[in-house]
């Protein structure tokens, strides 16, 4: 067999760490403040101050920055799926420098192929994130330069359609996240090159440090801290709105 119980198990721990990890973040988010949950209620606050503005020049150029960091991993991206092809044609030399590591674990060529193409298999699937990012974004300047202005801010249809406006941008940057995921993990199958055991303990870390930084870290505390102020200070500007209209 080209692989041992070990290494199997590895990349079974590798999958269910992905897996597992992007179900229970997708089901906690719902009910559990964290980067998604906090960032989606930002977007939406945006959105409604975009609909009262008449010059919209500011969100054309935050969204381009977006876009321009989207853009930027996946040409990276391209850039690592052809050093990752090129290594197909230097196995022997692959297999040299794994084999000068201290306590690697001596595998066949045809095991190092097999790695070789879950790596490419990775990238690919972030290729894929990626450029889907990049295409919601543009739906979402699309929707941005469809908007009329609501300058009393209290038209419940522009409001609604501020929402989806929202949406179509909070799935755009789940893909983003999508792909970012797809590189830490990546990181863990590096690490099966080296030893099967290797390759847990990484996967294990990525897991770790993806739940800490989207539901334990500063960044979110800060969000949605922020996220009640924005709240508090809509309703006060909602109701002055309303006293002027009567």
């Amino acid at each position: 067999m080209p692989f041992s119980l070990i290494d199997l198990i590895a990349l079974f721990i590798f999958f269910l760490s992905w897996s597992g990890y992007t179900w229970f973040a997708r089901k906690k988010a719902k009910t559990t403040n964290c980067l998604a949950r906090s960032l989606h209620q930002h977007r939406i606050h945006w959105m409604y101050e975009t609909i009262t503005r008449e010059i919209r020049v500011g969100e054309a150029s935050l969204l381009s920055n977006l876009e321009r960091n989207i853009a930027f991993f996946a040409s990276s991206t391209l850039l690592i799926l052809a050093g990752i092809l090129t290594l197909f044609a230097k196995i022997d030399t692959l297999e040299s420098v794994i084999y000068s590591m201290p306590y690697a674990d001596h595998v066949s060529h045809f095991t190092i192929q097999i790695k070789l193409s879950l790596l490419a298999f990775i990238f690919v699937i972030s290729f894929f994130q990626f450029t889907w990012s990049m295409r919601q974004y543009g739906f979402v300047n699309v929707m941005i330069g469809a908007a009329p202005i609501d300058t009393s801010g209290l038209n419940d249809n522009l409001k609604a359609y501020a929402k989806q406006m929202a949406t179509v941008q909070d799935q755009a940057a789940h893909s983003y996240n999508y792909g970012l995921r797809s590189y830490y993990f990546a990181l863990a199958a590096i690490c099966w090159f080296f030893h099967p055991f290797l390759c847990i303990l990484m996967s294990v870390w990525v897991v770790y440090t993806l739940y800490t930084r989207e539901f334990n870290s500063k960044s979110v505390k800060a969000l949605t801290a922020g996220q009640q102020y924005l709240q508090l200070e809509r309703d006060a500007k909602e109701q002055a709105s309303a006293k002027i209209v009567e």
